[in-house]
């Protein structure tokens, strides 16, 4: 997962405020900078060799009968071990998420405050790497003086301390990155900024919230611990905990330190509460499952260079082209094809701006109908199989990652179709909504905006085209649904295979790869994956507190108490899940609800698959509502400088908003939409 698209994308900082200012990555200390760098490395390079290591295992399992030896146990450490590798740049480069609207506004109008939040959120971040470092450390040393190792004697062994000692010494350079951006940020929250006629407004502001920071830091230490209530303590720090994140505060930095903080108050211990933050931060994604998240964004990101998704774009429009809307249902479809091998609606996003928006706007689309058709299209990267918030929905609700892919897809062709229907259907009856189709308009079409294929598709050159697609939907989905494979081996086959493509299809296309586009992808394979892997460590802490308050079992007598039934929980919860999508990204709404709902949901004997389902197509729908809209922003972004408000993107994607309103509302009604393909 991805952060939202800075403002400065859409309004310009002013000359003494460059977004560089606040979002350079060098930081005041560049041997800091450099090592942090030198670790990305090392993590990235981790990534392709577990790659390899389960194809590996695959070959030798499928052609000799002999699995390799102790593989699971490996990527279980070994995916942690990167997280904490990568976490250190990741955080230099600013792309650990958070919600940065407020913060990227106030640095606009206000810059000492927003210099002061900054600080004061990094200097959180400080905290809690420390602490997570203070746990690990201890745990390192015990492991290597106990000589802790998995394996078996006489076959293979592996010590367990390296790993852990990774961890620890990674943990104390993120904290050292954290404390160095927080120097960096009170520098220039007390430096003279001459060249900017607003620099001094916010200073006011910002020592306020110093003030106000440090006062309920110290209300809550002396007051709120030893005189509240578990459950009222995880009240307060749940409505605190979403105040930070819309305030700017890194959420997995939020989630941990919250989270910490509740359970020192409820057990009244700080040991107790350090012991769970370490087995939190070893143990929450030390699996072999969780080598999925890598291993499939490698995949997407391959595909995505690999110009995948403009061949499926050329051939899906060769077919659909002449009937009313056919541009834009051949974006759809194409979408849906790239969804099934990528599993990442922002790359589905960036591919067909770029793609299908041109020959739209050529063809008498209005700007606004194009991007809207992309942007509408683009969510179903994270329904239709293999998808990222399925695998996350899997692991919080501890559900089979594989029955989740199958049970989507069903209700995938059921959204793809529905998008489909309401192109048509605007493309025939709102002509001033989706403009004079079929009739190429030069003064609506700037050159930029045109591209033109290299030849006209022929029934041979467009097989060709759909063989790569063709080979890693088999791979890939036909491993998992044909039992050879689970998520994580599918995941590695499919980035194998995708690399094998992106090479060949390199060969005949020179320049379409070169050394720095292919170590760029893998760089950004790191980054998006830590991104996702270092909040599903914080939301086990937050659960853990959550489990440790009582409050599930709270929540679950007063929905019984209330009498509400099944379908009103549902109701209130797919309400809540709508509103917070405006304000917050897809994970992030999973992690904070999805502990308090699953509790609720335990004594009706839910179908946890067909909820997932429900849940994720609910969670998409923030991606397309305003004010934070995830995809509108990528595709604003990827539109360069062209001409297009948001408020057209946003108008654009309404229609395909509705559909999947009807969509949820048709799931909830008719789960046996959810069991045809299980």
């Amino acid at each position: 997962m991805v952060t939202r698209p800075p403002v400065s994308a859409r309004t310009a900082l002013p000359s003494a405020w460059s977004r560089d200012d606040w979002r350079s990555g060098r930081g005041l200390f560049p041997p800091l900078t450099h090592i942090g760098g030198t670790l990305n490395v090392i993590g990235t390079l981790w990534i392709v060799i577990l790659m390899v290591l389960v194809c590996a295992d695959v070959t030798a399992r499928s052609l000799f009968d002999q699995p390799l030896p102790r593989v699971p146990e490996f990527v279980g450490y070994s995916i942690v071990s990167i997280v904490f590798l990568q976490l250190a740049n990741t955080l230099n480069l600013k792309k650990l998420t958070r919600a940065d609207a407020f913060l990227e506004r106030l640095m606009i109008s206000r810059p000492i405050a927003g210099n002061v939040f900054n600080a004061l959120f990094s200097f959180s971040g400080l905290i809690v790497l420390s602490l997570i470092a203070y746990g690990l450390i201890p745990d390192a040393m015990e492991s290597y003086e106990f000589d802790e190792y998995f394996g078996q004697q006489g076959e293979i062994i592996i010590p367990v301390w390296p790993f852990k000692a990774i961890m620890a010494l990674c943990a104390v350079i993120t904290a050292l990155e954290f404390l160095s951006q927080t120097i960096d940020y009170l520098i220039k929250a007390v430096r003279d900024e001459p060249d900017h006629p607003d620099a001094r407004k916010g200073r006011p502001v910002g020592w306020l919230a110093i003030a106000a920071f440090g006062g309920l830091a110290l209300f809550g230490t002396l007051f709120l611990g030893p005189e509240l209530d578990p459950i009222t303590i995880a009240l307060c720090l749940i409505a605190t905990m979403l105040i930070l994140i819309l305030a700017g505060m890194h959420i997995g930095v939020a989630l941990i330190l919250l989270s910490f903080i509740g359970a020192w108050f409820i057990r009244d211990d700080f040991d107790t509460a350090v012991n769970l933050l370490k087995i939190a931060s070893a143990g929450a994604i030390q699996d072999q499952l969780f080598g999925v998240v890598p291993l499939f964004v490698l995949m997407g990101m391959l595909v995505n260079i690999s110009n995948v998704g403009r061949d499926t774009f050329d051939v899906c429009q060769w077919l659909l082209g002449k009937i009313a809307g056919g541009l834009g249902v051949a974006t759809v479809i194409a979408n849906a094809i790239f969804a099934a091998i990528t599993g990442v609606s922002i790359a589905s996003a960036v591919v067909f701006t770029k793609v299908s928006v041109p020959p739209m706007v050529e063809h008498g689309y209005t700007k606004k109908f194009s991007v809207g058709i992309v942007a509408g299209s683009s969510v179903l990267g994270m329904l239709i199989p293999p998808s990222l918030l399925l695998i996350v929905f899997g692991v919080i609700a501890e559900v089979s990652v594989g029955q989740l892919f199958t049970a989507a897809i069903a209700p995938g062709i059921l959204l793809s179709a529905g998008f489909c229907v309401v192109i048509i259907l605007v493309s025939k009856y709102m002509p001033e909504f989706a403009g004079k189709l079929h009739q190429p308009d030069a003064s609506n079409a700037p050159s930029a905006w045109t591209r033109k294929p290299e030849h006209s598709e022929t029934i041979a050159s467009a097989t060709l085209k759909m063989i790569p697609i063709v080979v890693l939907i088999l791979a890939v989905l036909g491993g998992i649904y044909g039992g050879f494979f689970t998520p994580t081996e599918a995941g590695a086959v499919g980035a194998f295979f995708a690399l094998i493509i992106t090479c060949i299809k390199a060969w005949y296309t020179p320049g379409m790869l070169t050394w720095s586009r292919l170590w760029k992808v893998l760089i950004d394979t790191g980054h998006v994956s830590v991104s996702i892997l270092f909040l599903i460590i914080a939301a086990n802490m937050y659960t853990r507190m959550i489990a440790l308050s009582g409050l599930p079992n709270e929540v679950v007598g007063m929905i019984t108490a209330a009498e509400i039934g099944f379908y009103g929980i549902i109701l209130l919860y797919l309400l809540l899940v709508l509103f917070m999508g405006m304000v917050l990204d897809s994970v992030s709404i999973m992690l904070i609800t999805l502990p308090l709902i699953l509790s609720a949901l335990a004594g009706f004997e839910t179908d946890l698959i067909w909820f997932g389902i429900v849940t994720v197509v609910a969670v998409e729908i923030g991606l397309l509502t305003p004010p934070l809209g995830l995809t509108v922003y990528v595709v604003k972004a990827a539109l360069g400088n062209t001409k297009v408000s948001l408020g057209e993107i946003f108008a654009g994607a309404f229609p395909f908003v509705l559909v999947m309103i009807v969509v949820t509302g048709l799931l909830v009604i008719f789960p046996e939409i959810t069991e045809i393909t299980r």
